[in-house]
C-alpha cells in the first residue's frame, strides 16, 4: 500500500510540474514587421476601444531575439511570463529580468526588450491611452548593447 502511495504521489508531482510548463496564451503568429532581430511570436488578447482603453497581448521571443529601441508615447507596463529576458533603458544598464517580475515602460522613454541569448522569454504586455499610445520605432539594438551586460 505503501508504494501505491508513494507511486501516486509521483505522478501528482510530474502533473503538477509539467501543468506549469504550458504557456497560459497560446504563442500566436511569429512577426513579419521589421522592428526587432531573432524571431517573435506575439498573440493580440485585448484590443483597446471606448469602454477600456487598454491594450493586451503577449510576445514570445527565442533565445536572442530582441524588439528594437522604441517609445511608447503613453508607457507600457510588461507582466513576464516566462523566461529570462533583458529590459535597458537609453542611458542606463540592461536589467535582467525573469518569470514573475513586472516592468513599467514609462511614457516617452527610449527602451528595447528582448530574450537574453539562451532563454526563451514572454511577457503580457498592457499599453493603455490607445489614441496616443502608437509606438515609435527607433533603430535597431546592435550586437555592442545587446551583450553589453555588467553584471
Amino acid at each position: 500500500m505503501k508504494n501505491v502511495f508513494y507511486l501516486f504521489l509521483l505522478m501528482m508531482l510530474a502533473k503538477s510540474g509539467l501543468a506549469q510548463e504550458t504557456p497560459i496564451f497560446p504563442r500566436g503568429e511569429i512577426s513579419k514587421t521589421n522592428n526587432h532581430t531573432g524571431d517573435v511570436w506575439l498573440t493580440e488578447l485585448n484590443k483597446a476601444d471606448s469602454v477600456i482603453d487598454c491594450a493586451l497581448a503577449t510576445a514570445t521571443f527565442a533565445p536572442g531575439a530582441k524588439l528594437d529601441w522604441h517609445i511608447h508615447p503613453a508607457g507600457q507596463i510588461l507582466i513576464i511570463t516566462e523566461g529570462t529576458g533583458y529590459y535597458q533603458e537609453k542611458g542606463k544598464a540592461i536589467q535582467v529580468v525573469h518569470k514573475g517580475d513586472v516592468i513599467k515602460c514609462v511614457p516617452g522613454v527610449r527602451h528595447w526588450h528582448g530574450a537574453s541569448p539562451k532563454s526563451i522569454f514572454s511577457y503580457i504586455a498592457a499599453s493603455t491611452n490607445g489614441a496616443k499610445n502608437k509606438t515609435v520605432w527607433l533603430q535597431r539594438v546592435s550586437d555592442a548593447e545587446y551583450n553589453n551586460l555588467k553584471q
